[in-house]
């Protein structure tokens, strides 16, 4: 998708604030908010270079960029991350609740406290403390949180996925309830679930046999990419496009699962 062809002016102006936004879908989400006009909050951990690169690029583009580094994992950090993001914009409109990863491949029967415990502060609890820090700036004015979740969170996840994909549910079933509680402060929370997609999260985390094996069960015939989750935020993040969308999970996969 280029966002550069698209108008979406109830965008325009709005501060946004993407977890997880060096690389992969939200480093798209990222391009295609400022873009569109959107101050943009690129938020990072360890991928530094690519996240400046990223910036550099939006800003040579006539975009307006703030970078903010912080671990998702830890609630101080992530709390830290969201008011930064709204300081330096003096508003905070939106949150994309992107930041997420596998941490291994590890099956339950091997399974750690340790593990556990690091793949749920990094998907799961960082949604809820992101989100928890940003109700007050989003209350203001009204706004929106989107979150990242994944076919895994229906599917069960295999080949050592499984409590990756549980803790996708999770944030699936917390995007359902904070709808419920945050509609009437005029905050809209919906989610958009990723399918099998090119990006650094399977080339850490994915053989050429699990992408085969996933290719195999998808009826369009080709694994996803990033630009072809870009529009469901997009529309998620617009009122005038999605105004009375509501607690709803968007599932981007090429036929792979048709709920």
């Amino acid at each position: 998708m280029n966002a550069a062809s698209l108008t979406i002016p109830d965008l325009a102006g709005k501060a946004v604030l993407i977890t997880g936004a060096s690389t992969g879908i939200g480093a798209e989400l990222a391009r295609a908010f400022a873009a569109l006009g959107a101050l943009v909050g690129l938020h990072y951990n360890s991928r530094a270079e690519a996240a400046d690169a990223l910036a550099a690029e939006i800003e040579a583009a006539g975009g307006r960029v703030h970078l903010v580094r912080g671990d998702a994992s830890k609630s101080v950090e992530i709390r830290r991350v969201v008011e930064e993001t709204a300081a330096a914009f003096g508003r905070l409109d939106g949150l994309i609740n992107n930041a997420g990863g596998m941490v291994g491949r590890v099956p339950y029967s091997e399974m750690t406290d340790e593990y556990y415990d690091a793949v749920m502060d990094l998907n799961a609890r960082s949604v809820v403390v992101a989100s928890h820090a940003a109700i007050p700036h989003l209350k203001a004015h009204g706004g929106f949180i989107i979150n990242t979740t994944s076919i895994a969170a229906r599917n069960g996840a295999a080949g050592g996925a499984g409590i990756y994909g549980s803790s996708k549910a999770f944030v699936s079933n917390v995007t359902r309830g904070m709808a419920k509680e945050l509609i009437p402060f005029g905050i809209r929370v919906n989610a958009v679930a990723p399918g099998t997609i090119t990006t650094p999260f399977h080339e850490r985390y994915s053989t050429r046999a699990h992408l085969d094996a996933a290719l195999a069960t998808i009826p369009q015939g080709r694994l996803g990419t990033a630009q072809d989750c870009v529009g469901a935020y997009l529309f998620l993040a617009s009122p005038a496009l999605s105004g009375y969308i509501i607690g709803q999970v968007i599932e981007i996969n090429g036929g792979q699962l048709m709920p």
